[in-house]
């Protein structure tokens, strides 16, 4: 094989493994690509944001404080959560130090305390799954926290209630928003990712 022909076998060899490369790249690019709307799991985000979250457990018996059947008419259970201005069967999760709950609004709360931005109303079950203390039902109450009743969250809504409320950041439970309908609601968000670098890897290698 002559110098000349041996080159030109390099060349196309160089030019086949840069064209494949190349299309690697772009491939794994339109893979990774995220949906305008939508989280990790594939559920349509409509908003995110992060607050205070109380906890609460409402089974009507008259205990610690309890206020009755939720506004919703469900029965209280776990995921079934309380906003002061959300529409009732909002859905979504909530996110604490490394651990997602979901949830949906079954209920109307925190009161007075949204005053002061505790803009959520967790379950007990949920709050002692978040926070690692067990749910107490006899006192309707979460042991082995240290009395901690409040924990910093981010909230991700993934679907809107249909009824009355703001679909938008929470509102405290004094503005009323809880009893008007929204007709400006908060437009879904748009997730983007970090570009992947197996292009520029892939090329950088050859």
């Amino acid at each position: 094989m002559t110098f000349s022909a041996r080159l030109t076998t390099s060349a196309r060899l160089i030019t086949a493994t840069l064209g494949l490369a190349l299309t690697a790249g772009i491939s794994m690019a339109t893979a990774g690509a995220a949906h305008a709307d939508t989280d990790t799991t594939g559920d349509t985000v409509m908003l995110k944001g992060a607050t205070t979250a109380s906890y609460y457990w409402d089974d009507s018996s008259g205990r610690n404080g309890d206020t009755g059947l939720p506004a919703s008419g469900k029965p209280m259970q776990k995921g079934l959560a309380a906003s002061p201005s959300w529409p009732l069967m909002t859905e979504g999760y909530v996110l604490y130090k490394g651990k997602k709950a979901p949830f949906f609004v079954g209920d109307r709360g925190p009161g007075t305390p949204s005053n002061r931005g505790i803009m959520l109303d967790l379950d007990a079950k949920t709050f002692a799954q978040l926070t690692g203390g067990t749910f107490n039902p006899d006192t309707l109450s979460v042991d082995g926290i240290d009395g901690e009743g409040h924990i910093k969250v981010t909230y991700v809504i993934t679907k809107w209630g249909k009824g009355v409320g703001t679909k938008n950041h929470p509102k405290p439970f004094s503005t009323g928003a809880w009893s008007v309908k929204d007709t400006n609601p908060a437009k879904p968000l748009t997730l983007t990712k970090p570009k992947p670098q197996a292009q520029s890897a892939a090329i950088m290698a050859v």
